[in-house]
């Protein structure tokens, strides 16, 4: 039987195009090997199990060309004008993937705390830019493996800690052609270190743009971290994501995961608590409107004894919108008295928006405290009487109860200048957005 097509897009001739101007050329860092790699595997497809609900062959059908240095020219004083509010302090700005130093702020930084570009770390240590994760199977890894010219390095020292948040912002300013951006961001954390670090994926306009991102987070002993993303690129933008966590005895790792944006958005998250106590929570949210896709996959493997895990995810969607969310807890042997908590809520704003729900739990050990449970519903109508009643028109009781289910995940967020703009955000999006705004 003749085997399908592999669909690989316009990527691998795009390689071939700019490989001699990459840092390092098309052989430095394992660039072909990534890119041969992405060449056999393809991208994926609505057979493979993992995708069977995300279909990505309008991402394939584009003729996406990598983003270079050339493409971070915007002026100034227009780019600053997009930046998010929250974004003040200790700031690395990006466009198109590219470090904007005239718009960052590294600030006075406290002892054992730096940020490094990555195009920088490329041209003196390249080995020091290097994933920790290996990602054979998936193609998007592959691709930022053999395209990523820039990105973060941020290192923190045994004990560092830094107060402020630091943020990473990625701005896609598009332009006339599609751009495919691959930024990178390495967070490496020796024992005892604390941070609160905020990446934003924000679109200046609605050229269709493709941000393929890499996130790779380790957590050293007794290391506290605090790790916000938000997602908000314009309605025309692909955006695919991983995250990779991976965490040392006593540490505890925080992600929130907040999706507003793009056309079709997908986010991977794998975690490995691969020491005692070992603890990290999950929260997410997600809005969804128009023909919107937006994907969440995680996948938590508890490799030892009293490790804690807790995902709490909740989306709203509208219009003729989609999402996915599929939740992997595997507890491997001999990782006994683990405490494995999951939930995804989903609120369907309109008949014709969809959700597909997966919470899997694999327990292959004794002694353990596992719970997952998913809901689809609506409104509920008891709700919606009751507010009335007191006086509340019904798109302004809808929109009431709407931002409170949500509120269950931006109340978790830790950071009020964020949390701030999220409400804003997220009430402009809900209908009688003003009245309920009003309220609050």
């Amino acid at each position: 039987m003749n085997q399908p097509a592999v669909l690989t897009g316009n990527f691998v001739d795009e390689f071939e195009r700019v490989a001699k101007n990459l840092p390092g050329g098309g052989e430095f860092a394992g660039r072909r090997a990534a890119i041969e790699r992405f060449r056999a595997l393809g991208l994926p497809t609505l057979r493979q199990e993992a995708w069977k609900y995300t279909n990505v062959t309008p991402l394939a059908r584009r003729a996406f060309r990598a983003a270079t240095r050339e493409d971070a020219a915007t002026a100034a004083a227009t780019l600053a004008a997009r930046l998010p509010e929250y974004a003040q302090g200790i700031r690395l700005v990006f466009e198109n993937g590219q470090w904007r130093e005239d718009l960052s702020h590294r600030g006075d930084l406290p002892a054992g705390v730096s940020l490094r570009v990555l195009f920088d770390v490329l041209r003196d240590a390249p080995s020091e830019a290097a994933r920790m994760a290996a990602g054979e199977a998936n193609p998007f890894q592959a691709l930022n493996d053999a395209f990523y010219t820039d990105g973060v390095l941020v290192t923190l020292a045994p004990g560092a800690q830094v107060e402020p948040p630091i943020h990473l912002v990625f701005l896609a300013s598009g332009g006339t052609e599609a751009l495919a951006i691959h930024p990178r961001v390495l967070i490496r954390a020796g024992s005892g270190a604390r941070a609160r670090i905020v990446e934003t994926y924000h679109g200046t306009n609605e050229t269709a743009t493709l941000t393929n991102a890499v996130t790779e987070i380790s957590a050293g002993e007794g290391a506290h971290i605090e790790h916000y993303l938000v997602q908000d690129e314009s309605a025309g933008a692909f955006h695919v994501g991983h995250l990779y966590i991976e965490q040392a005895r006593a540490s505890s790792v925080t992600s929130h995961a907040i999706a507003l944006g793009g056309l079709l958005a997908r986010r991977d998250i794998e975690v490995r608590l691969a020491a005692e106590q070992a603890g990290v929570i999950l929260n997410g949210l997600y809005l969804t409107a128009g023909r919107q896709h937006v994907d969440h996959h995680t996948r938590i493997d508890h490799l030892a004894p009293r490790t804690a895990s807790d995902e709490f995810y909740r989306g709203v969607l509208n219009g003729s919108s989609r999402a996915v969310f599929n939740g992997r807890v595997l507890v491997h042997p001999k990782a006994f008295k683990t405490d494995a908590r999951q939930s995804n809520h989903n609120l369907l704003l309109s008949g014709d928006a969809e959700v597909d729900t997966k919470p899997e739990l694999e327990i292959y050990a004794d002694d353990v405290k596992c719970s997952h449970g998913a809901t689809v519903g609506q409104l509920d109508a008891d709700a919606l009487f009751y507010l009335r009643s007191r006086g509340l028109d019904e798109t302004a009781a809808r929109g009431l109860l709407t931002y409170a289910f949500a509120a269950d995940v931006i109340g978790r967020i830790g950071i009020e200048s964020l949390r701030r703009e999220l409400i804003r955000r997220v009430v402009g999006r809900l209908p009688g957005g003003e009245l309920v705004r009003g309220m609050l």
